[in-house]
């Protein structure tokens, strides 16, 4: 861990995957904006239609696009006290208040959990706390082919917050939970950005 590159192949266009929220997933107390790039929690509900894919009682969204067999790069901007920021399996449970339809509470899914300017990771229910200064961009590099997912914490340089080993089978889709006033914005990037 510590202040790190990102790999040669973050350099190459096509490794800058441009991501869009799911209005179809999203929880009906989160508020889309900004093309579809922002999430933000509210006490006042939205008022969307009925869908198998929207979460009914975990504040989560997920995005439209799936990553499968290739390698991306996103960031994201974080505000607010609680947010969870990961990737799940297509069958990550949408009914309930279980583990089953939770970032990172289960085996479909892998997320860092950012809580009052303290960092874990989490997945299958197993939870591990990071010690790391606290910022409100994240990083994330995603190398389904070789079963990695890393998050960084972006600030003047890039800190490793910690890198999951795994071997995936399923397209993932970028997720985020988002506690009630916060919100996370995915960012614009270019390969010259880092």
């Amino acid at each position: 861990k510590g202040c790190v590159a990102l790999p040669i192949s973050m350099q190459k266009d096509e490794d800058f995957c441009p991501l869009t929220l799911d209005i179809n997933t999203a929880y009906r107390n989160l508020r889309l904006s900004d093309g579809n790039k922002k999430v933000t929690c509210e006490r006042k509900k939205t008022e969307y239609f009925d869908h198998p894919e929207r979460f009914e009682c975990c504040p989560q969204v997920l995005c439209r696009e799936a990553v499968t067999g290739t390698r991306c790069y996103w960031e994201v901007e974080c505000n607010g006290a609680f947010m969870r920021i990961g990737v799940a399996y297509k069958g990550l449970g949408r009914k309930g208040a279980g583990k089953e339809c939770s970032l990172g509470s289960n085996k479909k899914s892998w997320s860092l959990w950012c809580s009052d300017s303290k960092y874990s990771v989490c997945h299958n229910n197993k939870e591990t706390e990071i010690r790391a200064p606290s910022s409100p961009r994240i990083g994330m590099y995603l190398d389904w082919p070789a079963g990695s997912l890393s998050f960084y914490s972006i600030s003047r340089k890039m800190t490793l917050l910690h890198r999951f080993n795994t071997s995936f089978t399923e397209p993932l889709y970028l997720g985020f939970g988002v506690g009630l006033d916060s919100s996370v914005t995915i960012c614009h990037l270019t390969p010259g950005d880092h």
